[in-house]
């Protein structure tokens, strides 16, 4: 079993590093490289980069290949003293290759793993299961069941959530990301019922993501939810109620008092 981690997650868009809220409206936020830079200062432990540009775009063009901004992505990497996992778009084992080439320790995969669930298994296959993430996006419907969607949220892959990560331990999955896009960039806490949910369906490491606003948000889902790890955005790149552009993580003393409380 991994140790509890608690993650950034940067999302780019056109290069830059972008916020949303609810999965819409990005705000810009600014250069990935002077992000990076910082947490290296705080030395974090793990750095999630989603590109979402890719999985939007395959909403027009799903049966188009859209590479990662290679360039970009080993950049990146050379500048990261921390492991990296990438996602966006990525749809074929040659695209997985060239990201481990670039410098990237493990992919996460969301639209691609609804399309071909078999993919997950032949990417766990060729690179092993502890590089290969699946990241779920789910929000509730108005009957307020949980209902998973792809392509960067805007379209219902007609699987619940619970029955999907069944799914993917069979394909070998490695890791799952549970991503709540009705929580994403409040700040107003992690949907504890979803991950606590997914955390006893499956026996697979389980990283929530979406709400943290708080070092106790943290703690509870790590405790309460049963997850593995805790992602975040919105907390470390603002600072105070006017949420000013501020990329921060906590201190060791405060990691360390956070994993203690929720152990």
């Amino acid at each position: 079993m991994l140790n509890k981690r608690i993650i950034p997650c940067l999302l780019l868009s056109g290069g830059m590093i972008v916020k949303t809220i609810q999965f819409v409206n990005p705000r810009h936020i600014g250069e990935p490289i002077y992000a990076i830079k910082i947490f290296n200062d705080y030395e974090v432990d793990e750095l999630f980069i989603v590109n979402i540009d890719s999985s939007r775009k395959l909403l027009d063009t799903p049966d188009q290949v859209l590479d990662p901004p290679f360039d970009l992505i080993s950049m990146i990497s050379d500048e990261s003293c921390m492991p990296v996992c990438y996602g966006g778009g990525i749809k074929t084992i040659d695209q997985i290759r060239l990201l481990f080439r670039s410098g990237i320790e493990k992919v996460c995969i969301c639209t691609e793993a609804v399309r071909r669930p078999e993919f997950i298994r032949e990417a766990s296959s060729t690179f092993g299961s502890q590089s290969i993430v699946v990241a779920i996006d789910v929000k509730k419907n108005n009957a307020g069941e949980y209902e998973l969607w792809s392509h960067g949220g805007g379209l219902k892959s007609g699987y619940d959530p619970f029955s999907f990560v069944q799914l993917m331990k069979e394909m070998g999955v490695g890791e799952i990301l549970v991503n709540s896009i009705d929580r994403d960039g409040l700040m107003g806490g992690y949907d504890i019922e979803l991950i606590s949910a997914i955390s006893k369906c499956v026996n697979v490491p389980v990283i929530a993501l979406g709400g943290a606003g708080s070092n106790n948000d943290f703690v509870s889902v790590l405790r309460d939810g049963g997850a593995q790890a805790a992602a975040a955005g919105s907390i470390f790149v603002y600072f105070g109620k006017k949420k000013a552009v501020l990329i921060n993580y906590p201190e060791k003393d405060e990691i360390a008092a956070i994993l203690k409380e929720s152990s």
